[in-house]
């Protein structure tokens, strides 16, 4: 057996430094590799990680030693780089969303299938202490009934943070603006901890940037099929900045978690929330690339797996068909 489990990232851009130094800190891991077509960002993947880099993913995917593939590129085309990866025959993990269309995520939860590998999509908030506390609330029944979930994306982006890389902002390979790229965390998140979603009626704008096809402001009322009820607010126009916030309102007590770390813990028992050591970004990805080593050596699904992750992009999808259709739209799994 090797001695480690390989990694190789594709996309050495801003969150690809959450992985790599995930990989360096987590025991029986190395990134071997590193691809990307911008030349400065291969000499930093060599000298800050030893990596071998590559311009070329298709040459990368050709050596027999690298077990994990990263994809860390533009959303749109994370499921054509994964199922290159997957009939290569490495394991696949993908940012989020797994991609921008159902279709294409199918199509890469099948190859991986067929492939017989695994397949993760990064939704590193599930392994937060406060998200794990909430879900072993509710499988214990310490909320009782459910009755309103709610999440908040309350962030800003400057004009320039779209104007600096071409693709962000657009349909095509952005999929979406704050819906897509920035809320979809907290909407794993909400479908996570309430349940599955029945129904999704929303409003999407654009009202503080220019030269972008997408929304940078959208709310949804949400509609549970056990019969609670919620909503959605993803917003990237909020100057300057404010928070990310899970509301969890249940028949025997609430919960608020807000950006990451528990605001509010109110059960009618009287049982307290023992906070902890509260995790980092980098703490949270190294949990959840350490999850995939541990499936691929226990030979089970991963934690997030590639039918978990298309949830919250088919949730996404339809707060767009309704936001263009002005009507409420059922979501069908």
């Amino acid at each position: 057996m090797k001695d480690a489990i390989h990694f190789a990232i594709i996309g050495f851009g801003e969150v690809s430094q959450y992985h790599a130094k995930a990989i360096a800190e987590l025991p029986g891991a190395k990134l071997a590799a590193v691809c990307d077509r911008n030349l400065d960002k291969r000499k930093k993947a060599e000298e800050l990680y030893g990596a071998a880099t590559y311009s070329d993913y298709h040459e990368m995917l050709q050596r027999d030693d690298i077990d994990v593939v990263n994809i860390l590129t533009a959303s749109g085309t994370h499921a054509e780089i994964g199922i290159a990866a997957a009939k290569a025959g490495k394991h696949v993990i993908t940012e989020k969303p797994i991609d921008i269309c159902l279709d294409k995520a199918d199509a890469l939860i099948d190859a991986c299938r067929e492939a017989g590998v695994k397949l993760s999509c990064i939704f590193q908030h599930r392994f937060n202490p406060a998200v794990m506390e909430i879900k072993k609330a509710i499988r214990e029944e310490k909320f009782g009934q459910l009755n309103f979930g709610a999440a908040h994306t309350k962030w800003y982006r400057p004009q320039e943070y779209y104007d600096q890389v071409a693709w962000r902002g657009t349909w095509a390979l952005d999929g979406g603006g704050a819906v897509m790229n920035q809320s979809i965390h907290y909407i794993d998140l909400l479908q996570y901890i309430m349940g599955d979603v029945e129904e999704v009626f929303a409003y999407c704008a654009t009202r503080a940037h220019e030269r972008i096809e997408v929304e940078d402001l959208a709310v949804a009322s949400v509609k549970f099929k056990s019969g609670a009820l919620g909503m959605i607010e993803g917003n990237v126009s909020a100057y300057p900045g404010f928070y990310t916030r899970l509301d969890v309102y249940g028949e025997h007590g609430s919960a608020v978690i807000e950006s990451n770390k528990m605001k509010e813990w109110k059960l009618k028992s009287g049982e307290g929330y023992d906070s902890g050591q509260e995790q980092s970004p980098v703490n949270a990805h190294y949990y959840q690339l350490k999850d995939m080593m541990d499936a691929i050596k226990e030979d089970r699904q991963p934690f997030v797996s590639g039918a978990e992750a298309r949830k919250s992009l088919e949730i996404v999808q339809a707060i767009y068909r309704s936001a263009r259709t002005g009507a409420p739209v059922k979501i069908t799994g």
